[in-house]
């Protein structure tokens, strides 16, 4: 069995810093890489791209950063609709073939994930080559997993079970996975962008002042069942994260044994913050 190539991105480390998506414009704009890749347009493409989300409110907000490219499948739909064109290597490694992809802007359309962009210029569809002209002359990472300063990014080459099991262990998962197009981008704490958190504050009145409330246990519970459980820090704030956006109606129920108790009631949407929930003896 041979061993492929993957990415494997932790969006918890990605800071929105670019340096992957411009690595890629330098190694591409205004060169070509025959049998790889045409030149890359100056400007519209953007084959390493960073989406953000921005989740909560008030004093408990956070933003989470994305970056998507070509996947890179195993059942690649771009394969399937030009297989004459688009090719899937050995390695794991998906090319679309500069010469004979000309004019085929169908191509375009076949990829779910949109990451196939159109040259105008060239008449050609294009995407991230996982930097293949480097590796087969001895790279052992593409640019972006080199460039990135807080090791978001990293390539693994890898035998698919020892892949299987780095994605168990990490707990990593893929984009739209109903999809079923088995792609080799994996994503860490993905979470962070597709999941809702809720998240408070809890308050005391301790020798006649509002303080925060430390230390209390805090128990997210749905329909009646515990679902989660934490301890307020220092300010008294609490999150549960990786919650289902949309989810419905959840009871957080707050205990002190010195300060006292307290519950509310949150209907999910989008993640929530609620400010000051004040213990009762």
């Amino acid at each position: 069995m041979s061993k492929r190539w993957n990415l494997v991105i932790d969006v918890a480390k990605c800071e929105n810093c670019h340096n992957c998506s411009l690595s890629v414009k330098d190694e591409h704009i205004g060169n070509t890489f025959p049998g790889y890749a045409a030149p890359q347009p100056k400007h519209g493409h953007e084959w390493i791209k960073i989406e953000r989300r921005v989740r909560g409110e008030g004093s408990m907000v956070d933003a989470a950063y994305l970056p998507t490219m070509c996947n890179h499948c195993d059942d690649a739909p771009c394969v399937k609709k030009a297989p004459d064109v688009v090719r899937k290597r050995e390695d794991g490694i998906v090319l679309i073939d500069p010469e004979r992809a000309r004019g085929r802007r169908d191509i375009v359309e076949a990829c779910p994930y949109g990451a196939i962009w159109w040259n105008e210029e060239e008449q050609l569809p294009q995407a991230w080559i996982f930097d293949a002209h480097l590796l087969d002359q001895g790279w052992r990472e593409p640019r972006c997993a080199q460039s990135c300063p807080t090791g978001a990014i990293r390539s693994l080459k890898l035998e698919d079970p020892e892949m299987r099991r780095v994605a168990d262990q990490e707990q990593l998962e893929v984009l739209r996975p109903e999809l079923s197009t088995r792609p080799r981008v994996y994503y860490r704490n993905l979470y962070r962008f597709t999941k809702c958190f809720i998240g408070g504050s809890a308050t005391a009145l301790i020798n006649g002042f509002s303080e925060c409330a430390e230390g209390a246990q805090v128990v997210l519970l749905k329909r009646g069942t515990e679902i989660a459980r934490a301890t307020t820090d220092t300010f008294g704030d609490f999150k549960f994260d990786g919650l289902e956006g949309d989810s419905g109606s959840y009871e957080v129920k707050i205990s002190h044994p010195q300060l006292g108790n307290a519950s509310v009631e949150v209907a999910l949407g989008t993640s929530q913050y609620v400010d000051n929930i004040q213990l009762t003896g």
